[in-house]
């Protein structure tokens, strides 16, 4: 097999970048399983593409904060021989808000992928959680390297089980030196001495062993500590050498600075090994508890080394059954205790010593590596299994969440729906809108219809009620109000207006009782004189759609069907005058909720069997669909820029929600008049947007709210959950639920005319 590796690498000074160098060697071991043409794709922290000499193995190098980098490496690993890869994680190797840019990478890998996760975090914040469950989903397995990682990735994370593989940190394959040039340096001959080593920070809490200094010096005069490594490169660019010199100087006022000795280098692996071998103990002081794996650590027992930490989760777990000592978080005194207890009691050390060394043995690269090809085995041949399988359902309502209201109840108080939220909670100064609570109406009979959910039956009044409070005497109605059910304007915009209509007509045609539809067909009708005062094409639109629902209840309405046919007029109108050999659309731009124009036709033709507007829709909906789902997911177009006719890309970002609803709206429509199953897998792509098939990889909808982010940005998802996204998505939801049942009978009934065209 031929392994596609993604990680730093050396000649990068990062521990990552030296176990996965070592891991590619381990691996590489097994000359029969593994191909000695695997190669790396490596992570560099520079924009300059030739800041590090690589060796040979690096056929690629990613920009960290490129985010182009990353989908031309997949392209590039997708296209070379690699069987399968394997990703080492952290989050500050990748660019983006908490190594975000990795997912478009692994999204787009048709390879099987290993994935080693280095930090696992016990209270990981919204990105931090949604990252790590993205890249699970898209993993074979999962590698981590404690026990603790394996319960955290479970109850944490929502990882299964059976995705999780421990695997325990490797150790060189190195023997002591019987001739240790270590032991004869300065700082060790003729002395006991205490180590630490890795990069300096002050997080690795490094002061405290110099406070324990003093009374272990008073008792061992010839004690030394030596601190072996450079500054971490992040506190060299923020704030130089000032931990260092601090530590100097704490030492020189404790008076133990002839007992402190500072090798500022990073070493070779076999130096380090002597180094480890060298000391008489080895202490990893960090400040707290939330270190799932320290490499360091692994060394030092691999090395056989009297190991004294501070009870981080890793050195718990490491040192148990006696193979090394731990003591409290910045507690000098008991650090001291245990230095002087060891120092002074020979047999103790030794069997510290000697413990170590016999775990050691047990995970020692090579051991590890064997480990690790079984791990790829496996997955190569569970992804070529499922490749022969292939025919995958067109919707697998699987990977759908449980329909839910809660944040939709959250929000909605006996006014109405409130327009927005502070992440998930209601931000009740923004008041309530028309168009929003014009949507919870048809989101609450789509509910109603399909799960009978008791729910949405007691919220739909609500959401009536609101609308007859915004109507005008005149048939016309206001949008905003405020939290005090003041009006905030004299007449709403024709966009609400027209989304009005829409749930006016919706209830009329699928209300779950009499009442309601006498309720809203009476608000209806007083609106119609305004249909004739529309300008804005989205405003007419939206009340097309809004007409045809009303038809199909009342199909011998004349008085409605020429109110429609009037309508109809200038949405062609405006095709026809935009659209030339390359511009198939309705306006200059493409700018914000597009779907509902073709949306309108097709309900239009759907009514009247008028084949203008069934003509237009199509070219327009095939224009729209190649303008945003070229590349194998929904890429909305941006409201920060819009697509212009005249040229220029299209704005990427800020990607809105109810530009996915529509376009799900818009393609189930056209299944239900061609019965083209096409359109019923463009429609569940587009739902697929709010799952996490986007340009950054990210899911919208919160699993943990039952809401939905307020759109997709440059940095990630905008965690506000208000009303229109939350509305959007569950609208969403529903009509692809809604499909699934249409899609079933569609086949059924396809099958059954085959087999009686049979007998």
């Amino acid at each position: 097999m031929k392994i596609a590796y993604i990680s730093t690498y050396p000649p990068r000074e990062c521990g990552i970048a030296t176990f996965n160098n070592n891991l590619l060697k381990a691996i590489g071991h097994n000359k029969k399983m593994v191909s000695e043409d695997s190669f790396v794709v490596a992570l560099s922290d520079s924009d300059e593409l030739d800041k590090y000499e690589y060796p040979k193995e690096v056929k690629y190098v990613i920009r960290q904060e490129n985010q182009k980098d990353y989908i031309r490496a997949a392209d590039y690993i997708n296209t070379s021989l690699a069987d399968a890869c394997i990703l080492e994680h952290e989050y500050g190797i990748f660019g983006g808000e908490s190594g975000v840019y990795v997912l478009p990478l692994l999204a787009r890998l048709q390879k099987p992928l290993i994935t080693i996760f280095h930090t696992v975090l016990k209270d990981p914040n919204y990105m931090q959680l949604t990252i790590l469950r993205e890249i699970a989903k898209y993993s074979s397995r999962i590698v981590v390297m404690s026990h603790r990682a394996v319960g955290f990735l479970t109850s944490i994370y929502g990882i299964p089980f059976h995705k999780i593989q421990l695997i325990e940190h490797g150790v060189p394959d190195l023997e002591p030196k019987t001739d240790n040039p270590v032991k004869n340096s300065l700082a060790f001959k003729g002395r006991k001495v205490l180590f630490t080593f890795g990069l300096i920070s002050r997080n690795k809490g490094l002061e405290t062993v110099i406070e324990a200094l003093p009374k272990i010096v008073e008792k061992h005069p010839d004690v030394m500590y030596v601190i072996l490594g450079t500054t971490h490169p992040g506190v060299i660019k923020n704030s130089g050498e000032e931990y260092r010199d601090s530590l100097k100087r704490l030492a020189i006022k404790l008076n133990v600075d002839s007992n402190l000795t500072f090798i500022n280098k990073f070493v070779s692996e076999e130096e380090l090994h002597d180094y480890l071998t060298a000391c008489d103990m080895y202490i990893t002081p960090y400040l707290n508890e939330a270190q799932i794996t320290s490499g360091t650590l692994s060394y030092a027992i691999g090395a056989g080394a009297a190991v004294i930490s501070t009870p981080y989760w890793h050195a718990q777990e490491l040192l148990a059954d006696h193979r090394g000592r731990l003591f409290d978080f910045r507690n000098a005194d008991q650090l001291a205790g245990i230095v002087n207890e060891l120092l002074d009691d020979g047999e103790k050390l030794k069997e510290l010593k000697s413990n170590a060394f016999e775990y050691g043995l047990h995970i020692r690269w090579p051991r590890t590596g064997e480990v690790f090809v079984d791990v790829l085995d496996e997955a190569i041949d569970k992804f070529l299994s499922e490749q022969e399988k292939g025919g995958k359902p067109i919707i697998d309502p699987d990977m759908m969440p449980a329909f839910s209201l809660a944040h939709v109840q959250r929000l909605t108080d006996d006014t109405g729906i409130v327009q927005h939220a502070k992440y998930g909670i209601p931000n009740l100064k923004e008041g309530y809108c028309l168009d929003d609570n014009s949507r919870a109406l048809i989101l609450t009979i789509l509910a109603y219809q399909q799960n009978k959910s008791k729910a949405a039956l007691d919220l739909l009044p609500i959401y009536l009620s609101y609308i007859q409070y915004m109507q005008c005497d005149n048939g016309n109605f206001r949008n905003f109000l405020s939290f005090k059910r003041e009006y905030l304007d004299e007449v709403g915009s024709e966009d609400s207006f027209g989304r009005t209509i829409w749930a006016l007509g919706y209830l009329i045609s699928n209300a779950p009782n009499n009442s309601y539809r006498e309720f809203a067909r009476e608000l209806f009708l007083k609106s119609i004189p305004h249909f004739k005062t529309l300008h804005h094409l989205r405003g007419i639109a939206n009340t097309m759609i809004g007409l045809t629902h009303f038809l199909s209840a009342h199909p011998g309405d004349g008085h409605v069907t020429e109110q429609l046919n009037e309508l109809v007029k200038p949405l062609r109108a405006a095709y026809q005058q935009h659209r030339d050999g390359r511009w198939h659309w309705f306006e200059e731009k493409l700018t914000y909720d597009n779907a509902i124009l073709p949306l309108a036709l097709l309900c239009h033709y759907e009514v009247t069997q008028d084949q203008e507007s069934m003509d237009i829709a199509l070219e327009s909906m095939e224009f729209l669909s190649e303008k945003t789902l070229i590349h194998g997911y929904l890429n909305p177009v941006g409201n920060d820029g819009w697509l212009f006719k005249d040229g220029g890309e299209m704005a990427l970002y800020d990607q809105q929600a109810i530009e996915t609803m529509a376009m799900v709206l818009m393609y189930f429509k056209a299944y239900e008049i061609t019965h083209d199953l096409t359109y019923i897998r463009q429609m569940y792509l587009c739902y697929q947007w709010f799952l996490g098939e986007n340009s950054l990889h990210l899911p919208l909808y919160d699993h943990e709210t039952k809401g939905c982010g307020d759109g997709l940005q440059t940095y990630g998802v905008n965690r506000n959950q208000g009303a229109e996204s939350t509305l959007a998505y569950w609208i969403s939801h529903l009509i692809v639920l809604k499909a699934l049942e249409s899609e079933y009978e569609f086949i059924q009934s396809a099958d059954l005319a085959a087999a009686q065209q049979t007998s």
